[in-house]
């Protein structure tokens, strides 16, 4: 789906308050929205559903604010990225992530689970902004203009944000046997 599509399907779901026009939308995102939580809760993914279901709750609740001046999913992202940051303030789960469950959870019988569980590590050094920052742009494609507006923080910031976290990310990962 395009841009194009994207504007149409909220067009009808606005307009004509077409559920089913609204469903089009959650399948397209519904798997990027929850990866981003599965990322940013560390692999939670009871805590990452229960985030996606309220980010979507909320777009629906207040579709008709979209205005279209960036993309679809910019603005849902933005509204992801509040519902997470709303439910560290009020929550806390962050501190209270077991890192044995962590590492349990992203155990796996291949060969790649170690580099997996080093790369969720170096992403727990980081700081909440530099880890949203580094995962809108790596995991989710977002360009750096697409993450300042999700993030609502200045160009220049989420540059800084991404280069920090990168060379936070690469110097763990260098001190644990990775070559550059």
């Amino acid at each position: 789906m395009s841009k194009t599509e994207d504007l149409k399907w909220v067009s009808r779901a606005t307009l004509l308050g077409d559920t089913t026009a609204f469903d089009h939308l959650v399948r397209k995102y519904q798997s990027s929205i929850r990866r981003f939580f599965l990322n940013l809760t560390m692999g939670d993914t009871q805590l990452s559903d229960d985030l996606a279901q309220e980010t979507f709750i909320k777009a629906w609740l207040n579709l008709s604010s979209f205005q279209g001046l960036a993309g679809f999913s910019t603005w849902l992202f933005r509204i992801a990225y509040n519902v997470y940051y709303d439910a560290v303030r009020s929550r806390k789960f962050t501190s209270e992530i077991d890192e044995t469950e962590v590492n349990r959870m992203y155990q796996a019988e291949n060969e790649f689970s170690g580099s997996k569980l080093d790369i969720h590590t170096a992403l727990q050094l980081l700081r909440k902004e530099e880890r949203t920052a580094i995962l809108l742009f790596y995991m989710e494609d977002k360009n750096h203009k697409e993450i300042a507006k999700i993030m609502d923080s200045p160009l220049g910031t989420i540059k800084t944000y991404i280069l920090k976290g990168k060379e936070k990310m690469g110097k763990y990962l260098k001190e644990n046997g990775y070559e550059e």
